[in-house]
């Protein structure tokens, strides 16, 4: 908390008294200009969420600072990790001040991370964890904690009994993973729970709709749906809705996007346990450019968890 502290107080003494402070500071770096990158799993409206967010950032800094922040979008066609790193080679090869990134295989991503870092290029993960032993800040939230909250609230909308399923996105990727791991240990906590099955939509709304299309054929008796990624309840929205299940199966989805928040206004879907895009785009960029500066950065920034039902999702 105290490294957090520190940083995000520097970085509002860098914002309010302008670029020029950077020269009375030792060991930061003034520059005129900046030019930050940011490298999603996938093409897909939740990363749009996240590129407004560092638009927003980009904005702020340049108001308050002078400085020009140029915001790069590059996305893979493919929630693909040779596609992802195929970008990650072609941005390092620019030579950008940063570069910010949600990890489709941690592993996978390893060498090309460590390249950009060996080039002095920052780098921060968002909607993801660092892999393991390499320090970079983290911006996010409690991916157990979210699926927790998902998990449980659908377990006692069907008092504690019955069929349930989850939507698992792209498995290699953390948050998903961790999300899914989460939901099984909350439902294994009641004897009357039964999971039938595990969807995986590789973070695409359409795969999701057939995969839930799928396993509800085969499971008719099944009450309940949870999701580790963005897509996927919104595919399953649409499948329950296909097949006349509305009211019949009760879905707790993931995240804040349009289609999600109609599903609950709807009544296809109940809630959201959601992340905030937004605020992931904003603090990459703001982590990006404190680095850039030499600001030390925390190691992780928690953004949070929105519950949204539909009493709340017009605030």
């Amino acid at each position: 908390m105290k490294k957090l502290t520190v940083a995000l107080l520097t970085a509002s003494a860098l914002l309010f008294t302008g670029a020029a402070f950077a020269d009375e500071l030792p060991g930061l770096t003034k520059k005129d200009s900046f030019r930050f990158v940011i490298v999603p799993k996938v093409v897909h409206p939740w990363f749009d969420l996240v590129n407004d967010g560092a638009k927003h950032a980009a904005a702020v800094i340049e108001a308050q600072t002078g400085a020009k922040v140029a915001i790069e979008y590059s996305a893979p066609q493919q929630a693909d990790v040779v596609q992802q790193n195929q970008i990650l080679e072609s941005t390092i090869a620019t030579h950008p001040d940063g570069i910010a990134i949600d990890l489709l295989d941690p592993s996978g991503n390893r060498a090309p991370l460590e390249e950009a870092i060996e080039q002095g290029i920052q780098v921060s993960v968002f909607d993801s964890v660092p892999p393991e032993g390499m320090e970079l800040t983290a911006i996010g939230n409690d991916f157990c904690e979210q699926a927790e909250i998902a998990s449980e609230r659908l377990v006692k909308l069907l008092n504690e009994e019955g069929e349930v399923a989850i939507m698992m996105g792209v498995p290699s990727a953390p948050n998903h993973a961790i999300r899914a791991d989460c939901h099984k240990k909350v439902f294994e906590k009641y004897p009357n729970i039964k999971l039938v099955a595990t969807g995986i939509d590789n973070d695409d709304i359409e795969t999701a709709q057939k995969q839930a299309a799928a396993i509800m054929q085969a499971n008719p008796n099944l009450k309940g749906w949870v999701a580790c990624d963005a897509a996927g309840p919104i595919g399953i929205a649409q499948a329950i809705t296909e097949a006349g299940k509305a009211g019949q199966v009760t879905l707790v989805g993931l995240d804040n996007l349009p289609e999600m928040l109609q599903a609950i206004r709807d009544g296809i879907a109940d809630s959201s346990s959601s992340t905030k895009p937004q605020m992931q785009g904003y603090w990459a960029v703001m982590t990006m450019w404190q680095k850039a500066l030499g600001v030390e950065t925390p190691k992780t920034i928690d953004t949070g968890i929105a519950v949204l039902t539909k009493d709340n999702i017009g605030e």
